[in-house]
């Protein structure tokens, strides 16, 4: 099985739709088999979701995410554990032992915040800010 995650310096990053890099892990028997380090070389939103196809990808761990790249994943078939927040190395086993913590409800609905934050920094996956983000 192939696992991303939305990666940024070991932590799953809190906005799908900007994640400059993804960590896609193999997975076997409830263990991880590999870990490599993609560039998106700068697609976004909704072409995320043919990046990540075309790297045989499964399943998705991230943290906030737009609707629009929800139902773009959702066309191609891969699993969402959205709203999910910390080392992406631990989200990805917590997750292969059934205990992974995430908010499936995560929706972004404002992309233009006029932060550069993260969309989850505050705590909430995506929303408790003020910006437009909706559970």
């Amino acid at each position: 099985m192939k696992i991303a995650v939305t990666y940024e310096n070991g932590q799953i990053f809190q906005h799908f739709g900007h994640t400059e890099r993804f960590a896609i892990y193999d997975a076997e028997n409830g263990s991880i088999i590999s870990r490599n380090i993609v560039d998106t070389n700068g697609s976004g939103h909704g072409a995320l979701a043919d990046f990540l196809k075309g790297n045989g990808v499964e399943a998705l761990i991230c943290g906030g995410i737009g609707g629009g790249a929800r139902q773009a994943l959702d066309a191609v078939g891969i699993r969402l554990y959205a709203g999910a927040s910390g080392s992406a190395d631990e989200a990805v086993k917590s997750l292969l032992a059934g205990s992974l913590s995430y908010d499936p409800d995560t929706v972004c609905t404002d992309h233009e915040h006029g932060h550069h934050g993260s969309c989850g920094e505050h705590g909430h996956g995506c929303g408790g800010h003020g910006h437009g983000c909706n559970h």
